[in-house]
């Protein structure tokens, strides 16, 4: 299967997945899918996925992890979180944000492809560095989108205009505690990934680091100050949602702003 053709199956297969999503969610009679229909297909588009990062990404050069291909690995990464999580807790409806995001990236990946060769001789802090920083991101995020809906289910139920979509989602306090679990995990493996990367940094400013070393100690601190208003003032609602955007949003600039920055302006 060539990588065009294996890209655009993938691409599909998330978004059908997305599709049953909304139907689930949103259609009040006929055909209604099953919740599990909706997760299997996911995991047929994760699988092609995987197929597709293996064939791009994977060299006897190193792993290439050009700013598309690192975007593609990294919705990846936060699909097979969510697709496994689904199993057991009730956050498949993330998919509806996240699916058709996967899929835009594996379009970006395919069609706008950039080199950049994290090498074979790269020491196993970097390697460790680069695995948890992609599984803190991707979990962070998940814990964004999860604020995203918590804060619709928040506004309609002050205004009791608690429509079908909004229905269909767990309790208030259910989202609320998935939001935390999701956070909680993804500030320790963030932590980890600051530790890690400390230990490989050199000269921030000679490695053009300086950037996304203070923007992602900024988010750690407003991700760490979330979880202590949490546990020791109750921080909850909107309080939460707006630390958790703020947050991720300082996140992604850290790190998807600063490459960007890098490959695209100032061609390093």
């Amino acid at each position: 299967m060539t990588h065009t053709l294996l890209a655009a199956v993938a691409t599909l297969s998330y978004l059908a997945a997305t599709a049953l999503i909304g139907l689930r969610l949103f259609r009040k009679e006929g055909w209604i899918p099953e919740r599990n229909l909706a997760i299997f297909v996911g995991f047929a588009g994760l699988a092609l996925h995987s197929w597709l990062l293996w064939d791009s990404i994977f060299s006897s050069a190193g792993l290439n992890l050009g700013f598309y291909h690192a975007l593609a690995l990294t919705t990846w990464t936060i699909i097979a979180l969510l697709l496994v999580s689904s199993l057991t807790k009730p956050v498949d409806n993330l998919g509806l944000i996240l699916l058709p995001v996967a899929a835009l990236s594996i379009v970006l990946e395919t069609n706008f492809a950039e080199v950049g060769f994290l090498r074979p001789t790269a020491s196993w802090a970097l390697k460790i560095h680069v695995l948890l920083s992609m599984l803190a991101y991707s979990l962070l995020t998940l814990a964004a989108v999860q604020a995203i809906l918590l804060a619709v289910q928040d506004r309609h139920l002050r205004r009791r205009r608690a429509s079908g979509f909004i229905r269909t989602l767990p309790p208030l306090q259910t989202m609320e505690s998935l939001l935390f679990e999701m956070i909680t995990a993804g500030f320790v493996l963030l932590t980890l990934a600051l530790l890690s990367g400390f230990a490989f940094l050199e000269n921030m400013f000679a490695q053009h680091l300086v950037h996304k070393t203070v923007l992602s100690v900024l988010a750690w601190l407003v991700f760490g100050g979330l979880l202590i208003g949490r546990f020791r003032k109750g921080w909850r609602g909107r309080t939460a949602i707006i630390w958790t955007l703020g947050g991720f949003v300082i996140l992604i600039l850290a790190y998807f702003g600063t490459k960007a920055v890098l490959e695209f302006v100032l061609k390093t």
